[in-house]
């Protein structure tokens, strides 16, 4: 199976690629951990663009495109670092809104907010109620899919935010407990959707490890080829060429795995929760691997706020134990395989 993007999917990375290149600069990025967690410009710039609506419905104002048109522009979010949670709302809420578009009751409802997504009106990230929420002080609703038999849409006014410490500023996470809301689906909707909704949170973080990955072995390329020692570059030892490889190829090799649960997503895939725990897995170590041997190559100045490392690798180490760390989903997937009986 191959997953070559077309020509159309090319065109639009490299346009959010450069957009984003312009607008999330690493000093936008410090400026989110000052601020509200938000670089609203590239924010803002997104939306004009689509990039928010694309998994909207047409008929509810959005480009209706698939998972395989969005999680490479994931991708590029999380090789700039944007905190803005483009896949808690634009991704994994915009999807499960466009599955409740044709129940009679929320329909209308669904459609109302799918729109108000697409146009940057509102920031309405999903809540698992197990794991914490990025960007929640700054979110005009909540889709709540933390209960097994009702998705519910609650206001700000209608849950409880619990700020929590994250070893990346710029996310701002809390627990949210929710008092009120608006039922949006009940019964197998419900559980379909909210199961829709976890994957989508789950490959939205592995495609932007993919994209902090590469983007922490291009910095240390760079830094390795200008460093000296001993009269010559430090990427011209054999130890620190075979650091970058390894962890190269593991990005490398974590990235056709996002595509095939992209592709698992779109298409249905019955297979698709395994596929996500893959790409999950394989993209939360290689980041890790990444941010370890960038760390090491930069010596003590990747360990300094004022360079640009620590943005990428504190990103990557929050990201990989959200939405299933590498434990859960080795575990998840030895069960899918009837391996949990089986001792490693």
């Amino acid at each position: 199976m191959r997953f070559e993007l077309t020509p159309d999917q090319i065109d639009l990375r490299d346009a959010v690629r450069v957009l984003l290149g312009d607008l999330c600069t690493p000093d936008a990025v410090r400026g989110a951990w000052d601020g509200d967690g938000r670089v609203r410009a590239a924010w803002d710039a997104l939306v004009e663009m689509g990039v928010l609506g694309a998994l909207v419905a047409e008929s509810a104002g959005g480009l209706g495109m698939t998972d395989e048109d969005v999680v490479p522009l994931l991708v590029e979010c999380g090789r700039v670092a944007l905190p803005d949670p483009v896949a808690a709302s634009g991704y994994a809420a915009a999807a499960a809104l466009t599955e409740i578009l044709d129940d009679p009751d929320a329909g209308g409802l669904a459609a109302e907010w799918s729109g108000r997504i697409a146009s940057g009106a509102v920031l309405l990230p999903v809540v698992d109620a197990s794991a914490p929420v990025a960007g929640s002080t700054t979110a005009d609703g909540f889709l709540w899919c933390g209960d097994a038999d009702a998705v519910v849409l609650a206001t700000p006014e209608e849950v409880d935010l619990e700020p929590l410490q994250s070893v990346d500023g710029a996310r701002q996470p809390a627990r949210v407990t929710r008092r009120g809301g608006r039922v949006v689906a009940t019964g197998e909707l419900a559980r379909r959707v909210t199961s829709a909704a976890g994957e989508r949170l789950a490959l939205g973080a592995a495609a932007e490890l993919v994209g902090l990955g590469e983007q922490m072995l291009d910095l240390t390329v760079a830094y390795v080829g200008e460093r000296q020692q001993f009269g010559v570059p430090v990427g011209s030892f054999q130890a620190v060429k075979h650091q970058l490889a390894d962890a190269a190829l593991a990005v490398a090799f974590a990235a056709p795995l996002v595509s095939l649960a992209a592709h698992s997503l779109a298409h249905g895939d019955p297979d698709r929760a395994r596929n996500v725990s893959m790409a999950k897995l394989r993209a939360s170590t290689a980041a890790r691997h990444a941010a370890s041997a960038s760390l090491q190559c930069h010596g003590a100045i990747g360990y300094t706020v004022e360079y640009d490392l620590h943005l990428f690798m504190k990103r990557a180490w929050a990201l990989s134990h959200e939405h299933g760390d590498p434990d859960a989903h080795r575990a998840l997937l030895r069960t899918s395989l009837g391996l949990s009986g089986v001792a490693s």
